[in-house]
């Protein structure tokens, strides 16, 4: 018997695994048959190669009958040439994971952040709406809105309807002033320097109605002039009041549109009664000049109060605001505007000529006939040499001239009021009416002597 050459046993990681094709994992393909002779020896295992059949069956003996050939050592070389051409096992690890960049990290984190905090934010706010506990800080109830009819608020309530704001345009540009109305007609009472010269005027009332106003007529010696508006219901008069019972203290409230500011409200006390002002005089002919016995107050008046009332503790009209004192122009720390420095026409003279206007367009002028030296330096108002043209100064059988005034005197008092100067002299006289009888106290030759004198009466201008 030929000898037998020992032959290890294949690896067991080649070994095929029993069963059928079909019982394999599909992850694992088998193994594809070599081409090899028809009707190969029996008892290979279907599939192997010829020269290995009977290593795989098993088996030692020769096919034929004849004696066996020795079966030759068989390895398997893993990185020589394979006639198998697929491999051994496929692992299907699926779909290769990518990860993840950095500053994709940080924009997830920072779209996170910003969403979970506007989310929170709003169920916050959402919260604390809802809440019943959420902060409400303390705060007085609604009170009465109602006040006594004699404090500023209650002043202003009552005159406010009444008060209206003019704006006037002329050939020399636009302006701003402030009136009162005075009956159910429509008239409406200002100052003059307001209207002068004007064109056109509107005239706004505090509920922000505006209408066109006609001018009715107006005086430049009281700078004094009424408007008048029509087809306007529900027109609401001021009360007047009486100047003379004004006294120094008495708390007064000013109403007007300052710098264009309608409706505004400012307050204060009479200051002084009977302050000589004197206001105008841009024509330099004396003609446009104003001569007011006015009632000095510290309540705020300003460019556009001219005009506006002076209203007392029960809402009547005592004044017509009408001029303020400033600074000095060569004052370098000069104020503009009020310094507490006003001034308005008392109503009882502003009565009288409001009247003569509305009745007959012009206003009359209470007068001595006389012409003052306006260039006398001394303390009173003295009687000129001669008159205007050469005429003479004591007008004949004027008011002076039956009264016994003679040129040259000077004339230091009117009903026991100091006179200082021509101007205080036709403020003091005007501040009556054509009629009235007058004391003066008259220095003449080194002696004082009193005369009395009933007031003529001249057209104003």
């Amino acid at each position: 018997m030929a000898d037998r050459q020992q032959i290890e046993p294949a690896p067991s990681w080649w070994s095929r695994p029993e069963g059928t094709a079909e019982g394999r994992h599909d992850t694992v393909p088998a193994p594809r048959p070599e081409d090899g002779p028809e009707g190969g020896s029996e008892g290979a295992a279907e599939g192997a190669p010829a020269g290995l059949a009977a290593e795989a069956a098993g088996g030692t003996g020769a096919v034929g009958g004849g004696e066996a050939e020795p079966p030759r050592a068989v390895r398997y070389d893993p990185w020589g040439a394979q006639p198998l051409q697929a491999p051994l096992q496929a692992v299907d690890r699926g779909r290769e994971r990518r990860g993840f960049d950095l500053w994709q990290v940080v924009a997830l984190a920072v779209g996170t952040a910003l969403l979970a905090g506007g989310v929170g934010g709003y169920l916050g706010v959402l919260a604390e709406r809802q809440s019943s506990t959420r902060l409400e800080l303390p705060q007085a109830a609604v009170a009465d809105k109602g006040r006594a009819p004699e404090s500023v608020a209650g002043i202003a309530a009552t005159a406010l309807p009444g008060v209206v704001t003019l704006h006037v345009r002329s050939a020399k540009g636009g302006g701003t002033g402030t009136g009162f109305v005075l009956d159910q007609q429509g008239h409406i009472l200002t100052n003059n320097h307001v209207v002068a010269d004007a064109k056109e005027i509107a005239v706004t009332f505090s509920t922000g109605e505006s209408v066109t106003a006609e001018l009715v007529g107006r005086d430049s010696g009281y700078d004094l002039a009424v408007v008048k508006v029509s087809g306007v219901r529900g027109l609401q008069p001021l009360s007047l009041g009486n100047s003379e019972n004004v006294k120094v203290g008495d708390p007064v409230v000013a109403i007007g549109a300052p710098f264009d500011l309608s409706n505004t409200v400012t307050a204060g006390i009479i200051s002084a009664t009977g302050r000589p002002v004197t206001a105008g005089g841009d024509k330099g002919d004396g003609s446009d000049i104003s001569y007011v016995d006015a009632l000095q107050t510290d309540a705020p008046i300003n460019p556009g109060n001219s005009g506006g009332p002076l209203l007392d503790a029960k809402a009547h009209v005592v004044g017509i605001n009408s001029a303020i004192r400033g600074a000095d122009k060569d004052d370098p720390d000069r104020q503009g505007g009020s310094i507490g420095l006003g001034f308005a026409i008392p109503i009882n003279q502003g009565k009288r000529v409001a009247e003569e206007l509305i009745r007959t367009g012009h206003a009359t002028h209470p007068v001595i006939g006389v012409t003052l030296d306006m260039e006398y330096t001394g303390d009173g108002a003295r009687v000129g040499d001669k008159g205007e043209d050469g005429k003479p100064s004591v007008v004949s059988g004027g008011p002076g001239a039956r009264a016994g005034i003679k040129a040259g005197d000077v004339i230091t008092k009117v009903d026991g009021q100091r006179v200082r100067g021509g101007d205080e002299l036709i403020i003091k006289i005007r501040s009556h009416r054509p009629g009235d009888k007058l004391t003066l106290t008259v220095r003449r030759g080194g002696r004082e002597e009193t005369l009395e004198v009933v007031l003529g009466s001249a057209n104003g201008s």
